[in-house]
């Protein structure tokens, strides 16, 4: 053994500490393969999913890279002052080869410290809207809404955001402080109607079937006041007065809870439809052309000459 060891020292150059580091470390890496290939033996034997088997082959492979690295780290930097430099050139090196992973890695260490959202809210994030049904390490899961579906309903799709995107894309939180959203509804009725006897029949409607606004909405506002400058005036349902091309624009603005919003509207309509059906003063407007001759309907103030 002597006589090669000098042989590989007049050869190669590598001094004897080097050979015995090098040999060391094959040594090491052949372990770690065999203990991984005896582990994934073991799975293949005792499981017949597909799936399980991959997790297994992914999850061995990722903890056997992460070990050799360490070993053989250890074995080629032990001659160091202490372990702590060669800790802190691995990290260096994972922090630039890992760089996505470890930016989620913070992005999940910033949702549990700063909650921006829990399990259970709706939220938007960029273009993605859902409500939160899974968080993990590095990415958290949302039930996707919105899209095609009309009034933000669930499209039935699981959606996977990694966790990074807290740091890139604009977070909406509809639930979180305070648990409900303004929501509108725009009628127009024509210039022709009684535009004050609609608005009155709108603020009944609203009324009935806004939420609650006295109770709990109130206190949730307290709350969210108590830890954010949150200022709403007005919690109570309400019917704007706008003059359209076609008409008088009433829109009806109530709370209501984000998961019953298409509920509340259905049931605002089918109650605006039938009370408009029973006033013979009231009609819906809708683009349409006339030709206004001011001589004849103008009002007799406002006629134009001759």
């Amino acid at each position: 053994m002597e006589n090669v060891s000098n042989w590989i020292t007049n050869v190669f150059g590598l001094n004897p500490e080097a050979q015995v580091r090098i040999v060391a470390s094959l040594v090491a890496i052949l372990a770690v393969i065999l203990v991984r290939r005896i582990l994934l033996f073991i799975v293949r034997k005792n499981s017949k999913s597909i799936s399980t088997r991959y997790r297994w082959r992914k999850g061995t492979a990722y903890f056997a890279f992460i070990l050799a690295v360490f070993v053989v780290g250890s074995i080629w930097f032990r001659g160091f002052q202490s372990l702590s430099t060669y800790l802190g050139l691995l990290s260096a090196g994972l922090a630039i080869a890992l760089q996505v992973p470890l930016v989620n890695l913070a992005g999940w260490i910033f949702i549990l410290w700063r909650r921006p959202f829990a399990v259970g809210d709706r939220i938007e994030i960029g273009d993605v809207k859902g409500d939160v049904i899974d968080q993990r390490i590095f990415m958290f899961t949302i039930m996707e809404i919105g899209k095609w579906v009309d009034a933000e309903q669930s499209t039935g799709r699981v959606i996977h955001i990694p966790n990074g995107k807290v740091f890139q894309e604009p977070l909406a939180n509809y639930t979180e402080g305070f648990q409900y959203i303004w929501n509108e509804i725009p009628i127009l009725v024509t210039f022709e109607s009684n535009w004050e006897a609609a608005k009155q029949i709108l603020g009944e409607i609203a009324y009935k079937h806004g939420d609650e606004p006295t109770g709990a909405a109130a206190e949730e506002i307290k709350r969210a006041a108590s830890t954010k400058l949150i200022i709403i005036n007005k919690l109570t349902p309400i019917v704007y007065t706008t003059v359209k091309d076609s008409g008088v624009m009433l829109t009806v603005r109530y709370l209501c809870n984000p998961r019953r919003r298409r509920g509340s509207e259905q049931n605002i309509w089918e109650d605006v439809l039938r009370s408009f059906a029973k006033r013979d003063d009231i009609d819906f407007a809708y683009p349409t052309q006339r030709f206004y001759q001011n001589q004849i309907e103008g009002k007799p103030g406002a006629k134009a000459d001759g």
